[in-house]
């Protein structure tokens, strides 16, 4: 039998090894935030009960050994779903990133193989004449221009008839854009590889990112397209007080329109943040590498130490994320209900469909109540029973 327990123990050594005769344990850390614990049992016939204070034993010190650290908090709770194919011609085949609903009902999807429009009944692709570029981010705004960002090719900006195209020549900082947002007063923001652009609805305002600070930039300066993290705004969301909060592969800030400030717990900068939302509450929720939090205004709460993709809030309030486990990527939903306790109860999907544990991206709660969701080969609807997979021409060959 081989057991695998994880969990993050920043104060363990290199490399610390215990060994006896009937069992091996491995604890290994090089430069890595999360340690594997290895451990194999070789239980033979008739002699389970002469190890069971051993095994005991081994429990009670791991937890000594990863003095004051979190643990990963597991789900308390499965559903397992069944699985669904729909062969739906012109649907996304490739990774899709973002996907939104706009005014009226249409569901855009932002994928590696271009922007699609579902209607309802069938799949469009939308940029297929205007861009081959890969896209990771869709916005309706207030007055229902829709904004795709692209890598490669900047921003487009569609108004149900026409396409405009801004690039760095038109003000953009570079031309990789991960993340859309608007904020209160209908200045359009847009997390790019290298700083963030403001754009007022005439010309953009930049800013420029290195890993520990983020400067207004009064030159013009642009970055140059295809410089990967760590200078990546990754998400955006402004909250109750007006401040703007940039979750970035580096440091993640919160900026008073003024001075760009560091956001910290126990310490140390939240690092590699994939996702930061506002829930209905004004709670910021936040999500990377340093797991899932919750701030109130006052207090940072952790709930889980897996890496955290995405977080979207549902109509009744309920939370869902895509985070890795022990077992690759999971859709989880946080009850709202529990979401005052101080570990709240959360309930994993399981879907049949295996790719889905490689990689989860963006989640949407439809109109009808369904959740859709990207993976690496194209988009994905739960609706409470069953996991439709939208499959493509494409990926039938």
């Amino acid at each position: 039998m081989r057991c695998l327990v994880r969990r993050s123990c920043s104060k363990m050594g290199a490399d610390h090894s215990l060994a006896g005769s009937n069992f091996y344990i491995s604890f290994t850390k090089a430069g890595i935030k999360t340690s594997i614990f290895a451990v194999l049992l070789d239980i033979r016939k008739n002699k389970i009960m002469k190890y069971t204070g051993i095994y005991t034993l081994f429990l009670l010190l791991i937890y000594a050994y990863c003095d004051g650290q979190n643990p990963i908090h597991l789900p308390t709770s499965f559903i397992s779903s069944k699985a669904n194919d729909i062969i739906a011609p012109s649907a996304p085949s490739q990774i899709a990133r973002n996907i939104r609903q706009d005014r009226s009902g249409n569901i855009w999807i932002a994928a590696f193989d271009g922007v699609f429009r579902y209607n309802g009944k069938s799949f469009t692709n939308m940029t297929s004449k205007v861009s081959s570029g890969r896209f990771f981010s869709v916005l309706e705004d207030r007055k229902g221009n829709l904004w795709f960002g692209s890598i490669g090719s900047g921003v487009y900006r569609y108004d149900g008839k026409s396409f405009q195209n801004f690039t760095t020549r038109e003000g953009l900082v570079n031309n990789e854009v991960n993340c859309i947002y608007e904020d209160k007063t209908g200045n359009i923001w847009f997390g790019i590889n290298g700083g963030i652009s403001r754009y007022d609805g005439k010309s953009f305002q930049n800013y420029l990112l290195s890993e520990d600070s983020m400067t207004e930039d009064k030159t013009g300066k642009s970055v140059p397209d295809f410089k990967r993290p760590p200078d990546e705004v990754n998400s955006i969301i402004e909250d109750q007080t007006g401040r703007l909060w940039f979750a970035t592969r580096g440091n993640t800030f919160v900026y008073d329109g003024k001075t760009f400030t560091t956001i910290t717990h126990d310490g140390k900068p939240f690092k590699n943040a994939r996702t930061v939302i506002k829930d209905k509450k004004g709670i910021i929720w936040l999500g990377g590498a340093d797991g899932l939090w919750r701030y109130d205004g006052n207090t940072f709460n952790n709930l889980t130490m897996n890496f955290t993709g995405y977080i979207y809030e549902d109509r009744k309030g309920n939370v869902w994320t895509s985070s890795e486990t022990a077992e690759g990527w999971a859709l989880s939903r946080y009850d709202e209900k529990s979401l005052s306790a101080k570990k709240p109860t959360a309930t994993e999907i399981k879907s049949a469909y295996e790719i889905n544990k490689r990689m989860i991206f963006g989640i949407l709660e439809a109109n009808d109540g369904s959740i859709w969701f990207g993976s690496l080969d194209g988009v994905y609807r739960y609706d409470g029973n069953i996991v439709t997979h939208f499959k493509s021409n494409e990926s039938q060959k």
